[in-house]
């Protein structure tokens, strides 16, 4: 979606506007499936956000404008297509390693969120003044969180069960279980709160089995709204007076907030005359009566502004903030307040400052951004992302610009730019600035965490310039610079650079670099013993049905590093594998489905042999590692002359018993490297530079014997028995017969 000022924006939305439908504006985006925004009386907006069945539910600050990352920043992926190698869930569902996103608040794990709200006053207890509650109806439970102050921004810390119908929370729900939910306990489904003109709270309920209109139980539609107060306490209704102004003002300390506006709207109707009785207001110990005093004096004529401009220089930082939201909002000039406060000393009020100012002309803002740039500290990404929206429109002349002021000493050389330079750079990651970001990603004097960060911005930046450096930093001596610049490089090709290069004359191998990355992510998620069966199932699912993932799942099995929950659920599909190699060998480690009998020697030696169907079998099984006469592959064994050497039964025995004698050379060898997958199959060289291995598809891998983390020689040897191959005794009788009497 487009607006009129020429901005994208992706995914759910809020918007802002005047009660008469004018002056609309986004005020955030990128949500998943938010249930609400709820602004609290400073301005503040909260919010939850469901997920995608993956324990990332969240609890948020909204900053004005700011992207929540659902979805690529373009629109165009889900995060499941954008996910990192190494990034953990909740990271890569909310694209929290990418520019342009704001942090994502509290994940309060699975779940269904709907209704959130603030408390703004004491009349439910002292301790709940303040309290954001965030209604989960998935997890039967209101939660309560504490706003507290994170850098520039703000935190809902301190996660409390507020209401629930079961006594411990239901931390490991799953939407659509049937039998988790058949407790009727559960079935208390909050969607919404409010709080009553004595303060009391009421909660919208549903009543059914299961959550939304997925698979709703309910065929009634029997829903509940509770009242809830202090226990032992009398909570008394007051009289309410919305026809006078002293009736009008006592209004504003109401706590239903649809009392608070209506009577704030009847007082804007008085202009002028309301100035004065607002004003008293601004005595109170209340913040949020305060806050609500200031929006209103802003819409009261001169007098009621100039009220709200010595706002600005009030002791506590929210109401600063609150002051320059409502000048704002009236309409005010907000430059000379920006000029005036640009070096105060909360960095919430200094990013409230470059919020005010971010969609205003470049000449106009241009000079109190670089004051409020330069206040930038490493590590505030409230901060970060609201500078860096202010600068997107103009980034070059931003990157120029900053690295003369915020350099190290004499010197804006890009490996001596400090944290705050860096961070900025990678926020708005400009075309200009390709070659230097390349550069100190390739400079070994920097720790991980900067490189890498570097590799980020340069992922970022759609240039040639950007794709050459990249190519480049695949080769880096730190392998795990080399291997994350292989990712991105290949990542990158299957969309904002696809077009940018020659992709035959990169290097790498970007198809299966995508496919390594997709199967590192996938592992993730079944070795998460938190995520569901069914996303643990089909992860697995995923590697079992695919070439190369079927390798990596039997090198896990076969170093011992398969869970036996996800071995049962690779056995449902690896022996549908396209490959036969990974089909074959998979039979050494796992049992197939519906394998029945056992096979006895003296049996099959006294059956009708038929060495025609023999080969026919030889073909469609042995074949794939074996040869005979020119016919077949030479993973193992050449079997063209093996009837000089062994009789039928001890062929037999060797094919029944595949562990028992397996000859020299074709040993079993187990080798885990520092990056990609794990290489399993034939050692044929061994020395200090490189080991060379042949695997189950026949072929040969060298890998640098400095990458190499263990090398193990297996029990077990490469060759499958035949029950794991679905063979029966007379197949091997007929095998027997091709290869004894083969012409």
């Amino acid at each position: 979606m487009v607006s009129d000022d020429g901005k994208k924006w992706v995914g759910g939305l809020a918007l802002r506007m005047n009660p008469d439908g004018k002056k609309m504006k986004v005020v955030g985006h990128n949500f998943r499936n938010a249930y609400e925004v709820f602004p609290d009386s400073y301005g503040n907006l909260w919010q939850n956000d469901n997920d995608d069945q993956v324990l990332t539910c969240r609890v948020t600050w909204l900053m004005e404008g700011g992207n929540a990352g659902y979805f690529s920043t373009d629109g165009t992926r889900y995060w499941q297509a954008d996910q990192r190698p190494g990034q953990d869930i909740f990271t890569a569902h909310w694209h929290q390693n990418d520019p342009g996103v704001m942090p994502a608040g509290f994940n309060t794990g699975a779940g269904s969120p709907t209704g959130v709200m603030r408390i703004e006053n004491d009349l439910l207890g002292k301790e709940y003044n303040g309290v954001l509650l965030s209604a989960d109806a998935g997890r039967n439970m209101i939660f309560g969180f504490r706003p507290e102050p994170s850098k520039s921004g703000l935190m809902p810390a301190g996660k409390m069960n507020f209401v629930s119908s079961i006594p411990e929370d239901n931390e490991l729900y799953v939407w659509n279980d049937s039998v988790q939910n058949s407790d009727k306990k559960k079935w208390f489904r909050p969607s919404d709160m409010a709080q009553g003109i004595d303060g009391s709270l009421f909660i919208a309920d549903w009543y059914d089995p299961v959550v939304g209109g997925h698979q709703m139980n309910d065929s009634t539609g029997y829903g509940r709204i509770y009242r809830i107060h202090p226990k032992g306490v009398k909570l008394v209704k007051p009289v309410i007076d919305l026809e006078t102004l002293p009736g009008q003002i006592k209004s504003l300390s109401n706590p239903a907030i649809n009392v608070r506006f209506t009577a704030a709207q009847k007082i804007r109707q008085q202009g002028a005359d309301a100035v004065d009785q607002v004003a008293a207001l601004l005595n109170s110990s209340d913040g949020f009566l305060k806050a609500r005093a200031i929006w209103i004096l802003s819409d009261l004529s001169d007098k009621g502004i100039a009220i709200v401009e010595k706002q600005l220089s009030d002791k506590d930082p929210e109401i600063r903030i609150t002051a320059i939201r409502a000048l704002k909002h009236a309409g005010a000039n907000i430059f000379p307040i920006v000029e005036k406060m640009e070096n105060d000393q909360s960095p919430a009020v200094r990013r409230e400052l470059i919020a005010a100012i971010t969609d205003s002309s470049f000449e106009l803002k241009k000079k109190p951004l670089l004051a409020l740039a330069k206040q930038y500290t490493a590590g505030d990404r409230w901060y970060l992302e609201t500078l860096g929206a202010a600068m997107d429109t103009s980034s070059s002349f931003w990157f120029d610009t900053l690295k003369s002021v915020m350099r190290t000493g004499n010197t804006d050389d890009a490996h001596q730019w400090t944290e705050a330079m860096a961070e900025i750079t990678w926020r708005i990651h400009p075309v200009n600035a390709a070659s230097e970001i390349a550069a100190r990603a390739a400079d070994p004097a920097l720790n991980s965490q900067q490189r890498h960060l570097m590799l980020t911005a340069l992922a970022f930046i759609n240039s040639k310039e950007a794709v050459n450096q990249m190519a480049v930093l695949t080769a880096d001596k730190d392998s795990t610079i080399a291997e994350e610049a292989r990712y991105w490089l290949s990542f990158r090709q299957s969309n904002d650079w696809f077009s940018l290069a020659d992709w035959s004359k990169i290097g790498v191998d970007t198809r299966y670099e995508r496919k390594m990355a997709y199967f590192k992510v996938k592992q993730q998620i079944f070795l998460d013993e938190r995520q569901s069966d069914y996303e643990r199932r089909s992860g697995t699912r995923a590697l079992a049905l695919d070439s190369v993932g079927g390798r990596i799942l039997i090198a896990m099995v076969a170093g011992d590093k398969l869970p036996t929950k996800i071995k049962t659920f690779a056995t449902e599909f690896i022996f549908k594998n396209p490959d036969p190699a990974v089909r074959i060998q998979a039979g050494r480690y796992f049992e197939r489905p519906g394998l029945k009998g056992s096979f006895n020697i003296d049996s099959i030696l006294a059956m009708q042999q038929d060495p025609q169907k023999g080969k026919a079998i030889f073909q469609s099984n042995c074949a794939v590692c074996h040869r005979i006469d020119g016919l077949g592959n030479t993973i193992g064994p050449d079997l063209s002359e093996v009837k000089k050497k062994f009789d039928a039964e001890s062929i037999l025995d060797a094919i029944i018993n595949p562990d028992g004698a397996i000859a020299f050379g074709y040993e079993a060898w187990l080798v885990n490297t520092k990056e990609g997958p794990p290489m399993y199959g034939f050692l044929l060289s061994q020395d200090k530079k490189f080991v060379v291995i042949k695997d189950i598809s026949g072929e040969k891998r060298s890998i640098e014997t400095s990458k190499i983390t263990s090398i193990k020689k297996q029990d077990k040897g490469l060759m499958p028995d035949p029950g794991s191959m679905g063979l029966s005794q007379k197949d091997l009788a007929d095998i027997v017969g091709y290869i004894i009497k083969k012409n």
